[in-house]
């Protein structure tokens, strides 16, 4: 099976490279980069006008399966991300029951194999069931074939047990994902703090991530684990980050989309598809947040897709669930809100959501090279058109991006030289 992809712009951080060049797939591996390739194919791709780039992966993403079906799963998670460009995800453990046995690993990537049409790494809990009081036995997870641990949807509160839990992925070499928030400061908010005091709701303090950054820094620093910092949203914990990083720590962050398109200005108790965790936060996190993908501190972009069911979501804002989905949205809003804006080239954007998390996690994918598998991306970055959440993939629909005019669509997502997506 040969795949000819014809006048398309390879955009390839690796190599700094952006340039109008061809690309020729053989099965499933790169063959060819060159000008004017010139051979009997299977199938030709004109990409004139297109950016042709490494399949893009997104480290933060909620399948919800096993257990919460009737949100999202493995199989529509996959087609959402094919549809959003990305042909790798990494699967939150916090499903029902919490990914957090090697067995239920192996149920995962089984099921994975057999119904999702892009890659899928599952990443395991820290604690069993999630509950934060005993770790789980993370080396036989990582024999079962995880790519990190993160306790997402929580933060481990006893500092002791992520503590151990950050020696053994030391040892093993796997990246813990940290979603940063002190319960006890938190409590029962349910959007930022400023907001919520116009109002009149219980409100998030935006102290309660930065303490938890600030804590899980200097974990990562006693134990020389790879901290990653999931969503990270306000400027102080920016500051820690960045000093973090001014210091040769290990770490690293992602950001989400809607924390860089948003403002708590955005809330309204009627639009529950404005309640997410992270909440949104104020103007100047937002442009802190900026700041940080434009120098770097951020490097990568992810999208914690997180599905839920229309009726969940219709509970009003203090009983509604947090999050919304994210895979169908993220190019255009980052080519929208980021390069049209100059805040980030093309090839920064793009570096951000293939090259760097496939760095962070360690593994040989997010370049386009001779012999490399082929997973690939081809966008029209000039195409203009409304958000329709009616036309996703996924099996849930909340997004408050409806109708939103954007820039820039997915016209193909190629999976081990096979096209999942066009």
């Amino acid at each position: 099976m040969k795949l000819l992809i014809k006048n398309g712009t390879i955009i390839n951080p690796k190599e700094d490279l952006v340039k109008k060049l061809d690309l020729l797939i053989e099965d499933d591996v790169i063959v060819k980069i060159q000008e004017d390739i010139t051979c009997e194919a299977d199938e030709i791709i004109d990409a004139e006008g297109l950016w042709v780039t490494p399949g893009l992966i997104d480290v933060h993403v909620h399948l919800r399966e096993p257990g919460y079906e009737h949100k999202e799963t493995i199989a529509t998670g996959s087609k959402s991300a094919a549809a959003g460009g990305f042909t790798t995800i990494c699967a939150m453990p916090n499903t029902n029951p919490a990914i957090d046995t090697k067995e239920l690993v192996e149920m995962v990537k089984q099921k994975a194999e057999n119904e999702a049409v892009v890659n899928v790494l599952p990443i395991g809990a820290i604690t069993l069931g999630q509950n934060g009081e005993q770790l789980v036995d993370i080396e036989a997870m990582s024999k079962a074939g995880i790519c990190a641990i993160s306790e997402d949807g929580k933060s481990v509160m006893d500092a002791k047990i992520l503590n151990d839990a950050m020696i053994q992925a030391e040892k093993l070499n796997i990246p813990v994902l940290s979603h940063c928030e002190d319960a006890n400061l938190a409590k029962t908010g349910i959007m930022n703090e400023g907001i919520a005091n116009k109002l009149g709701v219980e409100g998030i303090p935006p102290e309660s991530e930065d303490i938890i950054v600030s804590r899980d820094i200097i974990l990562a620093g006693r134990t020389g684990a790879r901290l990653h910092i999931c969503h990270i949203s306000t400027k102080e914990s920016i500051d820690f980050l960045r000093n973090a990083k001014e210091s040769g720590l290990n770490v690293s962050a992602e950001v989400c989309p809607h924390h860089y398109t948003l403002t708590e200005e955005d809330v309204t108790i009627e639009n529950t598809n404005t309640k997410m965790n992270p909440p949104l936060r104020s103007k100047k996190d937002v442009e802190a947040v900026k700041e940080a993908l434009r120098d770097g501190v951020i490097e990568i972009i992810a999208t914690d897709h997180a599905p839920h069911h229309i009726d969940e979501k219709n509970r009003g804002y203090e009983k509604a669930p947090n999050g919304i989905v994210g895979l169908e949205t993220a190019v255009a809003l980052g080519i929208t809100e980021l390069v049209e804006t100059e805040i980030l080239t093309p090839l920064q954007l793009i570096r951000k959501m293939s090259y760097n998390p496939a760095k962070m996690l360690g593994i040989d994918k997010g370049t386009l090279e001779i012999g490399k598998i082929a997973d690939i991306t081809i966008i029209n970055p000039t195409e203009e058109y409304e958000i329709d959440v009616n036309r996703f993939h996924s099996k849930s629909k909340n997004s408050p991006f409806h109708g939103k005019h954007v820039k820039g669509k997915v016209k193909y997502t190629i999976v081990n030289g096979k096209v999942v997506f066009k």
